[in-house]
């Protein structure tokens, strides 16, 4: 028994020398003292004369060393041995070191043939061509194979070696072919689309798939490429012509309706509003599903109300209450409730109908989730009444309710803003100094202007006089009291020229004007920012907005580009930038075919 012991100890004690020395070789080799890895490879190798790798490393470091006799006898040797076409590379790759091309072409020959003898040889010898950087050599290889057995698909192989040589359009085709051949590839093969993508600083690339997709689509009655391209679009934000598509898929297999909801909805989430209406519009005339019906019903009139005028309101409030009457026992009710709920209170002035019906819809079977968003409403609602303690009560039930969801950290910002129209702005600051490290960047980036706008502004003026009449401003902007906002944020101006506060309400100005229709106003205030406030955290709104105007109102594209362009080069932290980049890549002509 001891003895079974004894020998367990010497095993294991054994074992753990020879891991501590593999370890210690790799960190000599990594550390470039390769004559240290050369000797303690040697050893390793010779206990482990079948283990490849090692071998690998003892070679490298002969060659490192430059020590190319011995490295030949080492590789000879062990082809002698071993049937490896491995090592006719490792040869050969000896004599190109020497710059001895005639012996390193012949070599790397030999082991073509190993290939064409036996084509499963193909991806272990192409393989160690590519990691010697012999993409010629290791492509040559695959054609070999599958010229021998034309069973044997090498198409996402050989796009990858393309790639690396430059050959864009040539990797493009072969990726395309594989994924429509192989459908269980086709998310490697957008993968590294999409790769490539990221790189394309002109968009030649994103040019060369488009082409290539649209003429698939042309020959092909296959649906798959329709597929693709609506990925291609998405990829590109072009969300109308990604429904084109979908729409041609959806016409020959109706159950892809639900990937026109997550069309519609990337979308919305890309402020891409007139296309969302299309594809919404068309889920409600040609879906069933209830469900999917309250999507488009809540995102249409959402839409309708965000641009619509008060002799319009009347009609509105019918159309919510009809859908009310419609689903009213449909359990994907809630953001329809909290739609017209809203509406009453900050469109038609009646918040004590807004703040019944959701106390009335809170007595429903709802999950927490669904309470939460209700009790959010009803704080927003407080905060309109300005019933500000109430409000922060609600806010901190759904913080409480829904720790680390991405809805309580907006229930967080929403509290501190309560609190800074409550003029508690030291609380506010010590809120907003909690919520710039939130994870959703959006609610981040208020929380940053927020916590600038009350630091800068406690520094120039201790009574926080102007800070004061920013929040009783911004207050009544928050109430779509826009006239009333206008007017105290223009006071503001006069009596605060030249102070912290005057970046930030210059921003409010341009954007009440901008949703006037007054778009040379608009102009007017953001350039002043531009022009004044050349350090200012506003520079990229006002660079932004000022561009949508050109591009969308005024339709000067060449002022419009050049705003892009800045954002671009100046600004790659902006929360605008990427759409941004989009723009000044569409204006400049990248996505024209």
């Amino acid at each position: 028994m001891l003895q079974k012991i004894a020998f367990f100890i010497l095993f294991l004690s054994s074992f753990w020398v020879s891991a501590q020395n593999e370890e210690l070789a790799m960190d000599y080799f990594e550390k470039g003292e390769f004559q240290k890895a050369l000797t303690l490879f040697e050893e390793i190798s010779t206990k482990q004369p079948s283990n490849y790798f090692f071998f690998q490393r003892v070679i490298d470091c002969y060659q490192q060393l430059q020590q190319y006799d011995k490295a030949e006898n080492a590789i000879t040797k062990r082809k002698d041995k071993y049937n490896q076409p491995l090592l006719y590379i490792e040869l050969g790759y000896n004599y190109q070191l020497q710059k001895d091309t005639e012996k390193a072409d012949k070599n790397y020959e030999l082991a073509i043939q190993e290939v064409e003898k036996e084509p499963n040889y193909a991806y272990q010898v192409a393989n160690s061509f590519e990691k010697k950087v012999l993409l010629t050599w290791a492509l040559k290889t695959y054609e070999t194979a599958q010229k021998k057995n034309p069973n044997l698909n090498f198409d996402y192989q050989t796009a990858m070696i393309q790639g690396q040589l430059g050959n864009l359009e040539v990797m493009l085709n072969k990726l395309l072919d594989y994924g429509f051949n192989t459908p269980d590839g086709t998310p490697m093969v957008q993968n590294q689309l999409t790769r490539y993508l990221m790189d394309d600083s002109d968009g030649s690339f994103a040019s060369t798939i488009r082409k290539n997709l649209l003429l698939r689509t042309q020959k092909s009655q296959d649906v798959y490429w329709n597929q693709f391209l609506s990925w291609f679009f998405v990829q590109q934000k072009e969300y109308g012509k990604a429904f084109i598509q979908e729409k041609a898929v959806y016409k020959r297999n109706p159950e892809t309706i639900y990937n026109i909801i997550i069309l519609g909805k990337l979308a919305v989430e890309e402020n891409q509003h007139e296309d969302a209406k299309t594809i919404f519009q068309f889920i409600l005339d040609n879906s069933t599903d209830p469900q999917l019906h309250l999507e488009a019903y809540d995102f249409l009139l959402s839409s309708r109300i965000e641009n619509a005028l008060p002799n319009e309101y009347q009609e509105i409030y019918s159309n919510l209450n009809n859908v009310l009457g419609k689903y009213h026992q449909n359990p994907y009710l809630t953001k329809i409730v909290l739609l017209t709920a809203r509406f009453e209170a900050f469109y038609l002035n009646n918040s004590e109908a807004a703040k019944k019906r959701l106390n009335d819809y809170l007595n429903n079977t709802l999950n927490i989730r669904e309470q939460s968003k209700v009790k959010m409403e009803l704080a927003d609602i407080m905060v309109y009444d300005e019933k500000f303690n109430q409000a922060i009560l609600y806010y901190a039930q759904v913080e409480d309710n829904l720790k680390n969801d991405v809805l309580a950290h907006e229930a967080s910002l929403k509290l501190a803003k309560a609190n800074f129209y409550k003029k508690d702005f030291d609380w506010t600051l010590q809120q907003v100094k909690v919520l710039k490290q939130s994870p959703s960047l959006l609610i981040a980036n208020d929380a940053i202007e927020m916590f600038l706008l009350i630091q800068d502004n406690s520094a120039e003026d201790s009574l926080r006089i102007a800070l004061q009449a920013y929040s009783i401003a911004d207050l009544k902007l928050y109430q779509n009291k826009k006239e009333e906002a206008l007017q105290l944020f223009l006071a503001i101006l006069q009596k605060h020229k030249g102070e912290s506060i005057e970046e930030g309400t210059l921003f409010k100005v341009g954007k009440i004007y901008e949703e006037k229709g007054d778009f040379n106003k608009a102009l007017t205030y953001y350039q002043n920012i531009l022009d004044n406030h050349k350090d200012g955290i506003y520079r990229d709104e006002a660079l932004f907005f000022s561009a949508e105007i050109y591009r969308k109102h005024l339709l000067d594209n060449e002022k419009a580009k050049a705003l892009y362009e800045k954002i671009v080069l100046e600004h790659p932290d902006s929360l605008y930038y990427t759409e941004s980049r989009k723009q000044y890549r569409t204006l400049r002509g990248d996505s024209t075919i």
